[in-house]
């Protein structure tokens, strides 16, 4: 029977150095599911923009469009007001003849006064004022004439410019612009289209990925299960070994545990009957969060009462083997109010690594070896795991608990971690 002890104890780290590294693969394949998750939401935040981008490019093309069709309008529109110049020129042409007819008639008016002598004199200089404005309108007219062509010039280059040169075959420079941005706007649409389908490839790709991360995750869950049957096994027939009265290998530490968890119960029994503490602070569950703790630390109304009465017990423990690694006691969640001392060391702040593994007091470890210790009411429970230290760091251990009883009702555990 001990042979068969040492084989399943034994057989049971193996399964637990299993189980841990299915853990590790675990996390790591939940960190790709994640990572997958997060990739297709950004695929698809991709997408609408793409899909954005080539609606801009269509709203944009069809406003080039229009922008030239209404400078087109806006081409013809000056060609009528260059028809209108040209007929003010003829206008002022007509003016600036009629105003030499005049100057003429007033000359020749003028001459034949000054034959009138001074009979003729009055209408010589109405002749002469005639002469005078007649001139004064073809000056004008000429001015008119002059600035119109000027006009005329300018707003032609202008008409031109705003209409395609049908003569040359090609465009002017406005519309060549315009077709320069058709032409940018349709390579952007094209390019977009291009992106589009690849993401929508991409996107395929990773949904075929994360199916397969998920497919990997239900394999892992179920080994994992598989694992911790296992290794639940190999316990429970060293306890049933130990049960029966054969002395195994682990009968020391089993029996420390239920010793050392007696004992506290004794400890904790006296200080409500001396009236040290209440029962219902004894049971405190409302874990206080200590402020910028990592990982976490809390406070509950037995921690001064634990400082006190625990250590004394815990640290004798540790003597009873150099296998020994730590005893603590814990409530039925896994709550550690005083480690031992060496675990008991301030945080340090930002340096999770370190009081990971150094300041392991006021701590709730409710995984799955804490809990099991903490909430056990059998003899004792014996368990195999790996010890997180921080860092990536485990320390593979066993493990042999006991209940602590106070007035009949269940407290919590004591935990007595050794190596192999």
């Amino acid at each position: 029977m001990q042979h068969l002890a040492r084989s399943m104890s034994s057989l049971g780290k193996d399964a637990a150095e299993v189980r841990g590294a299915l853990e590790d693969t675990q996390k790591v394949v939940t960190a790709q599911a994640q990572a997958m998750a997060a990739v297709s939401t950004e695929l698809g935040q991709v997408q609408q923009s793409q899909l954005a981008i080539a609606s801009a490019t269509d709203l944009t093309r069809a406003a080039v469009t229009r922008a030239r069709q209404a400078l087109e309008q806006v081409g013809n529109e000056v060609g009528g007001i260059v028809q209108t110049l040209h007929q003010v020129s003829d206008a002022a042409s007509e003016i600036t003849k009629i105003a030499l007819q005049t100057r003429l008639v007033a000359f020749n008016a003028s001459v034949e006064a000054k034959r009138a002598g001074e009979a003729g004199r009055g209408f010589g200089v109405v002749a002469d004022a005639v002469k005078a404005l007649a001139a004064q309108v073809e000056s004008s007219s000429k001015s008119i004439m002059g600035t119109v062509a000027q006009l005329d010039a300018r707003v032609d280059k202008f008409s031109q410019e705003l209409r395609s040169d049908a003569a040359g075959g090609g465009g002017s420079s406005i519309h060549q612009a315009f077709a320069e941005v058709e032409q940018d706007v349709g390579r952007i649409a094209g390019s977009a289209q291009q992106s589009q389908q690849t993401t929508l490839q991409l996107a395929q790709r990773s949904g075929e990925l994360e199916r397969e991360v998920q497919q990997a995750m239900r394999y892992l869950d179920a080994a994992f299960a598989c694992s911790d049957r296992f290794l639940r096994l190999s316990e429970e027939l060293i306890e049933r070994i130990a049960d029966s009265g054969v002395e195994v290998e682990d009968a020391l530490y089993i029996r420390g545990a239920q010793a050392a968890a007696r004992e506290i119960a004794d400890q904790l029994e006296q200080a409500l009957a001396a009236r040290q503490i209440s029962e219902a602070q004894l049971f405190d569950e409302r874990y206080k969060p200590i402020v910028g703790t990592n990982p976490p630390q809390h406070l509950t109304d037995f921690v001064g009462l634990a400082d006190r009465l625990f250590p004394a017990v815990q640290e004798r423990l540790l003597k009873l083997s150099d296998k020994v690694v730590y005893c603590i006691a814990v409530d039925r969640n896994g709550y550690v109010a005083t480690h031992n001392k060496s675990y008991c060391q301030p945080q340090r702040a930002g340096d999770v690594v370190w009081n990971t593994a150094h300041s392991r007091y006021r701590r709730i470890f409710n995984d799955r070896t804490g809990l099991a210790s903490a909430r056990n009411q059998r003899p004792f429970l014996l368990q195999t795991y790996r010890r997180d230290m921080g860092g990536g760091k485990f320390v593979l251990l066993k493990e042999a608990s006991a209940p602590i009883m106070v007035k009949g009702r269940h407290w919590g555990g004591l935990r007595l971690a050794f190596g192999f």
